[in-house]
């Protein structure tokens, strides 16, 4: 057997040293990739999928406030009932109708994603506002009189 000297001490502390510090670099490096990676492979095609959903659902109100539009009576209201999706990529979003003289526009968003749709064919001869979430069944009312 061979007696342990100090070279042999420091060889083994030197090789612990190096290990760590090779280990230390490469985890942060790991942590620094995934944060990366996650900003440009997930949250990107996420907001671009939450954008067009949200086009698709103001497309679907739009079209449903044009259709009571087109059956309202002269004298009389009309209510109806729809449903969109309750969520969008598991999360609650929200629905403005937005009314003033130069355009009416119907506003999806949720934190800073939006979309904005036009309300399609009935222009600014009727003034149409409201608010709504996904979540439950929503209603589209008509009153000759006005709210």
């Amino acid at each position: 057997m061979r007696p342990h000297t100090s070279d042999t001490k420091e060889s083994g502390v030197s090789t612990l040293t190096e290990y760590m510090m090779i280990t230390s670099l490469l985890v942060f490096l790991m942590v620094v990739i995934m944060f990366s990676v996650n900003a440009s492979f997930i949250d990107g095609p996420t907001n671009k999928v939450m954008h067009h959903a949200f086009i698709d659902i103001g497309n679907g109100i739009s079209a449903r406030i044009v259709d009571i539009y087109i059956v309202s009576p002269y004298n009389g209201t009309v209510d109806s009932g729809f449903d969109i999706p309750d969520d969008v990529m598991g999360k609650d979003y929200f629905v403005d109708v937005k009314f003033s003289e130069q355009y009416q526009q119907i506003v999806v968003s949720r934190n800073f994603i939006q979309s904005k749709v036009s309300l399609a064919g009935i222009g600014a001869t009727k003034g149409v506002v409201g608010n709504t979430t996904g979540r439950g069944w929503n209603k589209i009312s008509y009153d000759y009189k006005g709210f």
